[in-house]
């Protein structure tokens, strides 16, 4: 079977990271810094990074639109979460507030309770979004102090966290899983 393609967003952030835990769990990822770039990818990681940078980035390359018109799974972490949110891409039913934890040295690390994993997740905050606001169709997976901080609409998986600063694979594989589940989809 032919290893997923995944894309990962390479304009700006943590696109290495994210690309080297895929490679970790066998998919193949390539970086996207253009919009046909985006053809034939089973699914798009959009990193943490600086969210006003992304916007202008992607609309300078036209990957907002491209982004905007993917039709596969999309996860998107940190910066890549506030970009998917109602108020910049309109892809996912949330508002995010930026640094909602607060500056730089109010980043931290926590242990979360993820609903459908047996464990907790070791979650890297930095500079932390974290979700005010939450439609009807977003199924809230992991909170910290009552703020919604992991989420899924559909095909959508955002994270106000950096899951590929840890060694723990557990979110990249359940979106990976979410990426063959549409496939199987898709190909039905």
């Amino acid at each position: 079977m032919e290893p997923l393609r995944i894309g990962v967003l390479a304009v700006q952030g943590n696109f290495r990271e994210h690309a080297q835990m895929l490679r970790r769990l066998g998919a193949d990822p390539v970086e996207v810094r253009k919009p046909e770039q985006l053809e034939g990818l089973d699914g798009l990681v959009i990193p943490g990074g600086e969210s006003t940078t992304f916007m202008r980035l992607m609309r300078l390359y036209g990957l907002d639109g491209a982004i905007a018109g993917f039709d596969r799974p999309v996860f998107g972490t940190c910066a890549g979460m506030i970009v998917l949110d109602r108020n910049h891409l309109g892809l996912v039913d949330v508002a995010v507030r930026r640094n909602a934890f607060g500056r730089q040295v109010a980043s931290f690390e926590t242990d979360l309770d993820v609903a459908g994993l047996d464990a907790p997740v070791r979650a890297v905050f930095i500079r932390a979004p974290w979700v005010d606001d939450v439609g009807p169709e977003v199924e809230v997976l992991a909170e910290v102090d009552g703020r919604p901080v992991l989420a899924r609409q559909g095909r959508f998986l955002i994270a106000a966290f950096h899951p590929e600063l840890t060694d723990d694979t557990r979110l990249h594989e359940r979106f990976l899983d979410l990426v063959r589940e549409e496939s199987s989809v898709v190909g039905a």
